[in-house]
């Protein structure tokens, strides 16, 4: 049986089914969020089927209260340089803790902020997942870890309780630039394949049956293996990701292209595309609606 207590903080559509998979593992999980309703969701979590524990706190430095780690799921750098440096969490840990961030932060204000939490005594290590709300509510989630070696080794079971695949991808940092490249991807085969598939209806193909095709060839992907049968075709649009964080990520992603000296014209027109879609769609729409964005937008043949 796990031993200790975690801290986690950001308990939205991701850290909720998180938190609850670590309670399920056996572990004291003490939540803060600054949303009432959130609260009130990890509350309501039973440990009883896995004999973990359930510790709501109103004060955001009470979250880290004899916790051997303290777990950040939140939306950007901004907002966990804001909890762990501003709001005091940093200041409230003992020397000797860990914080894990898994949320999509940029990596090299990561690194910045691992120095400025190792001088408190505090060991920083990034830990973004993949896999979205349903890997999360099943454990699947795919886990990258930039740290030190024994950071990861030492955290990697309590990790091992959210994802299925937990990789050390290596120094602080890594793990937030694996997470911002595979996104590009991602958003780049979502993009992709659905305005193949708008054109193939439009040229008068069932879109379920294409899918079954390309499922079975070498044009597949995540976005047709999963978010175009599971959220496009049944007008869901709720995978769970909202755009604008797709749209963070990928911008992140192309300035580790561009620092890095690579080509990115596929990249920078990738990016060019979901700005456009993010202009004109509400900002927490979820990511997948670019599907339906471009089946309603008309271009010109350039053939004339």
């Amino acid at each position: 049986m796990p031993t200790g207590v975690t801290g986690f903080v950001g308990l939205g559509n991701m850290g909720i089914p998180m938190a609850r998979r670590l309670v399920l593992a056996g572990y004291q999980v003490r939540g803060f969020d600054t949303s009432p309703a959130a609260m009130g969701d990890f509350a309501a979590i039973d440990p009883s089927a896995g004999g973990g524990g359930v510790t709501a706190v109103t004060e955001l430095a009470s979250v880290g209260d004899g916790a051997d780690a303290v777990i950040l799921m939140l939306p950007d750098s901004d907002v966990v340089e804001h909890v762990l440096l501003t709001a005091g969490l940093l200041a409230a840990l003992r020397p000797g803790s860990t914080v894990i961030d898994m949320s999509s932060s940029d990596p090299a204000r990561t690194r910045v902020l691992a120095g400025r939490t190792a001088a408190a005594g505090v060991t920083l290590i990034d830990a973004p997942v993949s896999g979205g709300v349903a890997g999360a509510r099943a454990g699947t989630l795919a886990v990258m870890v930039g740290g030190p070696a024994a950071g990861f080794a030492r955290f990697q079971p309590m990790l091992s309780a959210i994802g299925s695949r937990v990789v050390h991808a290596g120094d602080v940092g890594a793990g937030h630039a694996v997470k911002a490249l595979n996104n590009l991807m991602s958003a780049a085969n979502l993009l992709l394949a659905s305005e193949a598939l708008i054109a193939g209806q439009r040229f008068g193909l069932d879109p379920a049956v294409m899918l079954e095709i390309i499922n079975a060839s070498s044009g597949r992907s995540a976005s047709t293996e999963n978010k175009w049968p599971n959220y496009v075709l049944t007008g869901k649009y709720d995978a769970g990701f909202a755009i604008r964080l797709m749209v963070k990520d990928i911008r992140l992603a192309l300035g580790i292209e561009h620092a890095a000296g690579v080509p990115s014209v596929v990249s920078e027109a990738v990016v060019a595309g979901w700005e456009a879609a993010l202009a004109d769609l509400p900002p927490d729409a979820d990511h997948t609606s670019i599907a339906r964005w471009l089946a309603e937008r008309e271009t010109k043949d350039p053939r004339g």
